[in-house]
């Protein structure tokens, strides 16, 4: 039970810090770029992490309901903080999915043609979602550490 409660939290820490570096570190790093230099940073930046991302899409599930079965009986018993981990965790997630399937997907496409308008709208979209999901990522860490103790 342990190992599955470290690989829970890793991956989400995995998720949230790798927004957090995108939003924070990379971005403000890359902006002095070339348009077309600073696009195709991203989409590149982003193919190599949205794989972290998939994994973590699904084991993060995975591993909290068999954690909500096996370590508090079932769902009709989870403590409030639990509750609250998973509503933000879904929220999260179909947040990612639609970055993924729209604005990532415009993202290469623009970068991929050469279409830097496109591309860069995609960019702001993905910005704005990777900020509210960050600030959704680190509400849901904080609840999981402050409720479990």
């Amino acid at each position: 039970m342990s190992y599955l409660i470290a690989v829970h939290g890793l991956l989400a820490m995995l998720w949230v810090g790798g927004m957090f570096f995108a939003y924070m570190i990379l971005r403000p790093a890359a902006q002095p770029l070339e348009a077309a230099h600073r696009l195709s940073l991203w989409a590149r930046t982003f193919g190599r992490f949205f794989p972290w991302v998939w994994a973590a899409v699904v084991i993060l599930p995975a591993s909290g309901y068999y954690l909500a079965v096996a370590r508090f009986g079932g769902m009709a018993t989870l403590p409030p903080y639990v509750n609250i981990m998973q509503a933000l965790g879904v929220l999260m997630i179909l947040l990612y999915l639609h970055l993924f399937f729209a604005p990532y997907r415009r993202l290469r496409q623009g970068v991929g043609s050469g279409d830097l308008v496109k591309a860069g709208h995609a960019l702001t979209q993905i910005r704005r979602l990777v900020a509210i999901n960050m600030g959704l990522g680190l509400v849901t860490i904080f609840v999981a550490l402050v409720g479990a103790n």
